[in-house]
């Protein structure tokens, strides 16, 4: 965004915050203001009020003499601009390569219109608007980082704060700074904690004072301007929410991350959300994120249900499962797939036959599927997949499974698998533990663990892998040449039918089968093995996964093809390099036997040379 897109895109915000402070105002103080008159597009209520703010901010951009994308509160996501007005989902509309040049907008406009409603509808001087305007990014979707200009103003008292990335942060035209407090037991806390949290209990107790006013995008801008110390929302912040507010809290020199102390990098989009935690400099920060991890056993209140759908036994053990979670007061929500397979199955007449024939060869579930209620409306229950907004993700299935629905799902959404599948080895139990592991975890009896993941560049397109990514010729038969590189540095150059580069993750995957080492998860390194070379000396190697891995294709007229997690195919072509660097989100796994990475592989690679 240069000086001219930004003089244009902070006179749209100006504009925009002048007309809504002069349209709400009067409507503040009225009761009647807060009218619930719809759900908006995030699944919130609206108040009548909400959409008077939200009318002038589409006007304006839609008259605008520049095209933007908007994501706001009520009406989603918009393209709006010279006249026009259309409905976008903002993920698909990024991938678009087929949009004339003049119709691709200029900025991305994330908005809160009026945060902190109720706190305008009674008068209480803590209410105002959140503008945030982003890059449109080419060819990758749009992320936090692509937020250039951020603007908060407090209708209620005239604060008026202002950054742009990489210059700085303002309050009413002066620059703020955050407070120098370094410890809990002085510091002032804001924020929303989440119930059967005992860490976050614990900061409540030991902060000096503790303030909830309201409004996420006002509070956390204090923590930039030193009238907070810290400010946690552990419910989770949407990023229309904070996306202004985290640009203001950089730039004015604090810190904000997730709850495990990760920088925030979330993509742009209506259904995001993210755990924040900001403090003032780094030594509180660091204590609030230590103490906020000693205990992981948040109460699991919604929980996300995947299956594999090719077999009838593991479908109807998710329906014993959705009935188990319902029966203990546990929302649920089931992937779409599932939901479909699963009315069908409701539905047919051969139901009971086709219960005895999978009680018949697994006599282990005559219990469970004896008693298994069908009565529920799982269409009602069913979303997408990366629209799952859970505490936790239960996934029956093997690996594959397990990996094709945390490559879709919030990378947030720790996941519990159950092993329907050949071997299982990132799967948590085996099917008949499932319902006293699962009794635990809603007991609070279980930890998370992190996995590290890659992220996979290829001619400015970006992709994700947990396990393992595959290299290897587009022709059966046939060699490829590589030049490997770590950190700028040439390491290697092999012929070979393929190469793989694995996350520890993965080293009990593909990689142990082509001869790579077997990596404990909690290794910082990543696994290059080059499959079947024709050189002696060309052997796997680890290197840190800090570093960022080059490969190179060296043979002329030869295509080769890379797999992420056998997910994703893509192609790349002679001297085209494929990059490979540690990704920025984790995956987390729940967990309920502290035994569970060694035990596994004597468990489950006992065939291959491992014995009990």
């Amino acid at each position: 965004m240069d000086a001219k897109d930004k003089k244009i895109a902070t006179d749209l915000a100006y504009e925009i915050i002048k007309e809504v402070s002069r349209a709400i105002r009067p409507h503040v103080g009225k009761p009647e203001s807060g009218e619930k008159v719809k759900i908006g597009a995030d699944g919130t209520p609206t108040s009548y009020i909400d959409i008077i703010a939200e009318d002038k901010v589409i006007n304006i951009l839609k008259n605008a003499p520049v095209l933007s994308y908007i994501v706001s509160e009520e009406v989603g996501e918009l393209k709006l601009g010279k006249g026009t007005k259309k409905s976008i989902i903002l993920t698909q509309e990024l991938r678009r390569d087929d949009l004339p040049e003049e119709e691709v907008p200029k900025f991305i406009f994330l908005v809160d219109p009026i945060d902190g409603t109720s706190n305008a509808i009674k008068e209480i001087p803590a209410y105002g608007i959140s503008i945030a305007v982003a890059n449109v990014p080419e060819d990758r979707l749009a992320t936090l980082d692509d937020v250039e200009l951020g603007f908060i103003s407090n209708f209620g008292n005239g604060n008026f704060f202002e950054a742009e990335k990489g210059k700085g942060c303002w309050l009413n035209n002066e620059k703020v700074h955050p407070s120098n407090v370094i410890n809990i037991s002085n510091m002032t806390l804001g924020g929303f904690t989440k119930s059967g949290t005992s860490s976050a209990s614990k900061l409540v107790d030991n902060a000096r004072r503790m303030r909830v006013l309201g409004s996420v995008v006002l509070e956390l801008s204090y923590v930039a301007s030193g009238r907070y110390d810290a400010f946690l929302d552990l419910r989770g912040s949407r990023i229309i929410d904070i996306a202004a507010s985290k640009l203001i809290i950089e730039e004015a020199g604090a810190i904000i991350t997730n709850k495990h102390g990760e920088k925030l990098n979330n993509k742009l989009s209506i259904h995001e959300k993210t755990i924040v935690v900001a403090a003032n400099n780094k030594i509180l920060h660091k204590q609030l994120i230590n103490t906020l991890n000693d205990n992981q056993t948040d109460i699991i209140g919604k929980v996300g249900i995947v299956s594999r759908i090719d077999q009838n036994k593991p479908i109807l053990f998710a329906a014993k499962i959705i009935e188990y979670f319902l029966t203990n007061g546990v929302e649920v929500v089931i992937e779409k797939r599932l939901s479909s397979k699963l009315e069908e199955l409701r539905n047919s007449p051969n139901i009971d036959k086709i219960i005895k024939r999978i009680i018949k060869k697994s006599p282990e579930l005559k219990k469970d599927f004896e008693t298994i209620d069908l009565n529920i409306d799982y269409k009602k229950l069913s979303k997408n997949i990366n629209e799952f907004n859970c505490d936790m993700a239960v996934v029956l299935g093997g690996d594959g499974t397990l990996l094709r629905a945390q490559a879709k799902m919030n990378e947030e959404t720790p996941i519990f698998g159950i092993n329907m599948g050949t071997v299982g080895f990132l799967t948590e139990i085996e099917v008949k533990d499932t319902f006293d592991a699962l009794n635990d975890v809603l007991k609070g009896n279980y930890y998370k663990e992190k996995r590290t993941k890659l992220v996979v560049s290829h001619e400015n397109h970006h992709y994700t892998a947990m396990n393992e990514v595959v290299i290897m010729t587009d022709k059966p038969a046939k060699m490829l040449h590589f030049e490997i590189q770590v950190d700028g540095e040439i390491v290697e150059e092999v012929r070979a039918d393929g190469l793989i580069v694995s996350t520890p993750s993965g080293s009990t995957a593909y990689a142990m089968s082509a001869g790579g080492p077997i990596v404990d998860p909690k290794v910082g390194g990543f696994i290059i093995i080059p499959i079947c070379p024709y050189k002696l000396g060309a052997r796997p190697f680890i290197v840190s996964d800090n570093s960022e891995i080059t490969v190179k294709l060296l043979k002329k007229g030869k295509t080769a093809v890379f797999v992420m997690d056998g997910q994703i195919n893509e192609e790349a072509e002679y001297q085209e390099e494929i990059k490979f660097k540690k990704s920025d989100k984790n995956v987390y796994f729940i967990r309920t036997s502290t035994k569970y990475f060694y035990e596994k592989v004597k468990d489950k690679l006992s065939e291959g040379g491992i014995n009990n």
